[in-house]
């Protein structure tokens, strides 16, 4: 196969973040009225494309993020759209009193302000952290309850920037323009679910961060000469229920691997031909072959199911882990010094883990908890999150909501598998093989169970080369 080049996704930046990338172009030079500017006329341009000529009301808050509104409101006004702008007050930084000054139509209070088909927020953007007051919230909720189409820039007002949470009630967009980069809580719930499209507007400010957004891999097909062995080995150990485990060396097989093999006490039907089944678990363990090796899907809880992942830490391959195992891991997790592993935890899992913290955002979480296994975790969920314990994480796409069925994570780990056995370090193998869950999701639609996303497979992958 060619090379692997794993290009990662777009940069997010929390408030802090985005205030020091904003704070470094204006010291190169650019002012922060230029930025301004940028900002606007690029949402509106954004705007204009997705709602059309509908007459808009814009709400401008007091800060930066009002003054964004006033050049929107001058930007779709030249367009010849009829604007009207509702506030709560006159701005109170310089840049969105010059924006204000250069906006020549009519400014109305917020409260009772009359509704428009075509609403956008730029009340509060980045860095809000309180919830708005009653009548300021109501009067939001009221203009986009009766608006045909919705539009937030940066942040739906009400919601906060770095962890998913909403301060205050929240309506559904069904776009929102941020700039620069994206920010925590367009990816996380349950913010995510209000921002509807998201477009990033380039205005020039130069941002990287450790944290990235789940990108499409990079998955080249194999070459002519490729074997089965060189396209990467999966090992699945089976247990009490061997089901969950086919499922997962199934998902491997389509996802890329060129050898599955299914350590099973008996044989399992409706599998795959081309997954071999049998051996011993012991034998198998000792084949160095062995690229990824997955532990837990139907594994269960007893001694025998203990001894299993006992031997599968000891033998070296790198491993994925997954309910059972995370589950008969709880209170060791010293056992995995020193081995490449990684851990699939869904919420429960994580916590039975790594203990509740309600006080700490899942990104937070996620990479406290891979420092503290030594470990590549994927914190499962509508707003999966991968961390490493060299503080690099990624925040998955918002998923398929169909994903929440019966035997999605045996799939998972089975694709996770596919990519570390083909040679991507952990990291990237976990981001790669969400990615793929992901978009097989979207590819199986409406009423999908598990089997389905195995079948979509292909197409996806076809997406990656």
């Amino acid at each position: 196969m060619e090379p692997l080049i794993y290009a990662p996704g777009r940069p997010i930046l929390t408030a802090d973040g985005m205030r020091a990338a904003e704070a470094a172009a204006i010291e190169a030079g650019t002012p922060v009225e230029e930025l301004m500017e940028r900002a606007g006329t690029l949402a509106a341009e954004a705007i204009g494309r997705f709602a059309g000529s509908a007459p808009a009301l814009i709400l401008c808050g007091p800060g930066n993020n009002g003054g964004d509104g006033f050049v929107i409101a001058r930007a779709l006004a030249e367009r010849g759209l009829p604007v009207r702008v509702a506030t709560l007050g006159e701005p109170r930084t310089s840049a969105a009193r010059t924006a204000r000054d250069r906006w020549s139509g009519p400014v109305e209070p917020l409260e009772g302000a009359p509704a428009a088909p075509l609403l956008v927020d730029a009340l509060f953007g980045t860095g809000l952290t309180r919830g708005l007051d009653a009548a300021t919230s109501g009067a939001l909720l009221r203009l986009a309850g009766k608006a045909l189409t919705r539009v937030a820039i940066d942040l739906p007002s009400g919601a906060a920037t770095d962890d998913g949470s909403l301060f205050s009630p929240v309506p559904r967009f069904d776009m929102t323009v941020t700039f620069a980069t994206l920010k925590p809580s367009h990816l996380l719930q349950p913010a995510a679910r209000h921002m509807g499209r998201l477009v990033v507007a380039d205005i020039g400010i130069e941002a990287d961060s450790r944290l990235r957004e789940i990108g499409r891999p990079h998955l080249p097909g194999p070459g002519p000469d490729d074997h089965k062995y060189s396209r990467g080995y999966v090992a699945v150990l089976a247990g009490e229920m061997p089901g969950a485990a086919a499922l997962t060396a199934a998902a491997a097989l389509r996802a890329g691997a060129g050898y599955v093999r299914l350590a099973a006490n008996a044989m399992v039907a409706n599998i795959p031909k081309a997954v071999v089944q049998g051996g011993s678990q012991e034998n198998l363990l000792q084949d160095k072959r062995i690229g990824a090796l997955i532990v837990g899907p139907g594994l269960g809880r007893s001694d025998g199911a203990g001894h299993a992942l006992s031997g599968a830490i000891r033998s070296g391959r790198p491993l994925v882990l997954d309910a059972d195992a995370l589950v008969l891991l709880a209170g060791g997790l010293d056992r995995l010094a020193g081995v490449d592993a990684i851990l699939t935890p869904h919420s429960g899992e994580f916590d039975r883990l790594f203990g509740a913290d309600e006080g700490a955002g899942k990104v937070e979480r996620a990479l406290a908890a891979a420092a503290q296994a030594g470990a590549v975790v994927v914190f499962k969920g509508a707003d999966t999150v991968v961390a490493a314990p060299d503080g690099r994480a990624a925040i998955a796409p918002v998923a398929s909501s169909w994903l929440a069925s019966a035997g999605t994570g045996d799939v998972l780990a089975g694709i996770i598998a596919a990519m570390r056995a083909r040679g991507l370090p952990s990291f990237v193998a976990a981001c790669a093989g969400v990615w793929v869950h992901g978009a097989a999701a979207q590819e199986a639609g409406a009423g999908l169970i598990a089997d389905d996303l195995i079948d979509a497979l292909p197409a996806v992958l076809a997406r990656c080369q």
